[in-house]
Parts: C-alpha cells; structure tokens; sequence
C-alpha cells in the first residue's frame, strides 16, 4: 500500500518537530526563529506545534537537550581504552567527528548565546554539567586533564565554526 501516511505517536511527532526546531534555531536562534518556519517544514499547524511545546522556549530547551543527549551519546559509545588518556581520546575523536554536523556545532553556540535568559541558562548549566560528570565517570580523568578536554573541545568549536579546524592538530 504505498502512498499510505503513517501517523506517529505524540512522542515522534515531538521528536520530529524537534530535529527540525534545532536547525532552525542553529540559523536564527532563539529570537531569530520563527515558529511559524518550524511547523510549516514539519507539516503542522502553529497551534498544533503549541500544543505539544507550550512556548517556544520550551522547543528551545527541548532542543537543548537534544543536542546535548547527542554528544553524550557519542561519547558512551566511544568511550574505550585501558588509560584515561586513551578513554578520553577516543571520546575526543567521536567529538571531533560530531562536529561536521554544523547544525548541531551551531545550535550548541546558539544555546550559549541565549544564556541571557535565565530559564536557558539555569538548563545549558545543568546540560552541561551532566556532560562534564559523565566525561570524569567515564575516563577516570583526574580534574587537569577534565579541564584540558573539555577547554580544547570548546576550542573546537569556535576552531569549527571559524572554517579554521584543519589548521590544528586532531587532538
């Protein structure tokens, strides 16, 4: 039977509009993001698209989250090695991969620019610190070298997003 629509449960449909939300919002942000641009690319009705995110900061926040179960879960299944040297290098690498997924490198920015708001900022923390712990846990880091990983993985960002990645040394 083809041509046949499936309908998606609630939780796809959220889960749809919110890969969708997240592109938007790495190009626009948080205000530059239109609501109206999200629910039209997914097929749905502005109210439709309320009715499952009251507001568009809870899209937005729901964004976050996605973005940052995204990098933690690059990191879980990368994760491998005897030392925590090569535990965090092979995290290190899954990362440096990740980040030719410019949507999700932008949204990241994007979710640190809008810790004007006090909502997405006390989120972004709570996200990020989450990251951070379930680095530690899972290299055996002590807190230098916590600190060098998560301060050159920042770099790479900007290194990324500044097109200048490929001057640098992968790790």
């Amino acid at each position: 039977m083809s041509g046949a629509r499936v309908r998606l449960t609630a939780d796809e449909r959220r889960e749809q509009i919110v890969a969708i939300a997240l592109k938007w919002f790495a190009r626009g942000g948080l205000n530059g993001t239109s609501t109206e641009d999200i629910a039209a690319e997914t097929g749905l009705s502005q109210p439709y698209l309320f009715r499952l995110f009251n507001t568009k900061r809870e899209l937005f926040l729901a964004c976050c989250e996605s973005c940052n179960h995204r990098i933690r879960d690059a990191f879980v299944e990368a994760c491998f090695g005897d030392t925590p040297e090569e535990r965090l290098a092979s995290m290190g690498n899954a990362y440096y991969e990740l980040l030719t997924d410019e949507d999700l490198l932008r949204f990241q920015l994007q979710m640190y620019s809008s810790a004007g708001d006090p909502v997405i900022r006390e989120r972004a923390r709570e996200l990020f610190w989450e990251l951070i712990v379930e680095v530690r846990e899972r290299s055996g880091a002590d807190e230098e070298e916590l600190f060098r990983f998560i301060s050159y993985g920042m770099m790479l960002n900007v290194l990324t997003t500044l097109e200048l990645r490929d001057r640098f040394p992968k790790s």
